[in-house]
């Protein structure tokens, strides 16, 4: 025969909320009981002035069109950039990366658009200083926007990426940008030796005043994709650039190579994809105090699009709190495709 259950009786003392309260001495809680308080506790905040905005520029004018992998962002002819750089100083954001879509009769072996004082960058340069002197302008110093097999160096006969070589080139294209009108030279391509060079030649060319961002650990990643539909080099791309870029796998390397950038002249550090190496971040900044900047890159930003336009997750939300956890992890800044939009949100914020 079953016994039935019967619930054992709670004394009424041990209902009361005091009878029940644990003894505690410490209650992180009371620090985040209302918005005032986590405002005054804050670790971290977000600003304008942490935003760098990347533009991709194109050939025409008054022209402007979608990147299909990357929703809501668009390549701009010149004229239009221009035009997006006093939004970008109306918005408060401090500088603009700047990247080309060359026209594919324009890519060679060589690169050799890449030193064409004329080419997009450089015409871009010229129209954003005239007016936006203040914004500052950042230029990408690598091959793979200009060349017709899709890397960032020259290539030997039998397929290699040359170093040396490639340096010779870069340095050419940094004095031509320089020249332009950039602020910032930063170079990507992720050549040996390349930041001593450029800085030696800079500072031979009179530029003595252009600062060097290196990006000191680029990593050969799956989530540039939707950047080089936007250059337009995922289509001739051979191969792969995992002789050059660094594996994924490595951290301490990271640091040498950050270190050897430093010794050669850099003035800023860049830790290229962004979220899925925080820890990269963390440890350059820990070890070298440096600048150190971060690049939220194509496959971020998509991912968080993506998501948001399919309703699967709040994207003001998600934007935020991917950029904060750059902060969180020691980066002076970030360049995100976000950065029109989050600046909008911090001003209505205000």
């Amino acid at each position: 025969m079953a016994i039935p259950f019967r619930p054992r009786p709670v004394a009424p003392e041990l209902r009361s909320e005091a009878a029940t309260r644990l003894d505690l001495a410490h209650r992180p809680r009371r620090n985040r009981k209302a918005e005032w308080a986590r405002q005054l506790v804050r670790e971290h905040t977000l600003t304008v002035s942490d935003l760098i905005w990347p533009i991709f520029v194109m050939d025409g004018s008054d022209a402007r069109a979608p990147v299909a992998s990357m929703p809501g962002v668009e390549r701009l002819t010149v004229d239009e950039a221009a035009r997006e750089s006093e939004r970008a100083a109306r918005l408060g954001i401090p500088a603009i990366a700047l990247f080309p879509y060359t026209d594919p009769a324009l890519r060679t072996a060589d690169g050799r658009e890449a030193l064409n004082g004329n080419n997009l960058i450089c015409r871009a340069l010229r129209a954003i200083k005239a007016t936006v002197p203040d914004v500052g302008l950042i230029t990408d110093v690598a091959l793979d926007p200009y060349t017709s097999h899709g890397h960032d160096g020259l290539l030997s006969s039998d397929g290699r990426v040359l170093n040396d070589e490639t340096v010779a080139v870069l340095i050419e294209q940094a004095l031509v940008q320089a020249d332009a009108g950039a602020d910032v030279i930063a170079p990507s391509d992720m050549m040996d030796g390349r930041v001593g060079a450029i800085r030696r030649a800079l500072d031979g060319a009179g530029h003595l005043d252009a600062q060097i961002l290196a990006y000191s650990a680029k990593y050969a990643s799956a989530f540039y994709g939707p950047f080089r539909d936007a250059v337009g080099s995922s289509g001739c791309l051979k191969g792969d650039k995992r002789t050059y870029q660094m594996d994924s796998a490595n951290g301490t390397e990271a640091l040498r190579e950050a270190a050897l950038d430093i010794e050669e002249g850099a003035d800023m550090l860049m830790v290229k994809p962004g979220l899925p190496y925080l820890d990269i971040v963390y440890r350059l900044k820990e070890t070298f105090g440096l600048p150190t900047f971060a690049y939220q890159v194509s496959g971020e930003y998509a991912m968080i699009e993506a998501a948001a336009r399919n309703g699967w997750l709040d994207g003001e939300k998600a934007m935020l709190e991917s950029l904060i956890a750059f902060k969180r992890a020691g980066a002076d800044g970030v360049l995100t495709y976000f950065a029109p939009r989050i600046a909008e949100i911090l001003a209505r914020e205000g």
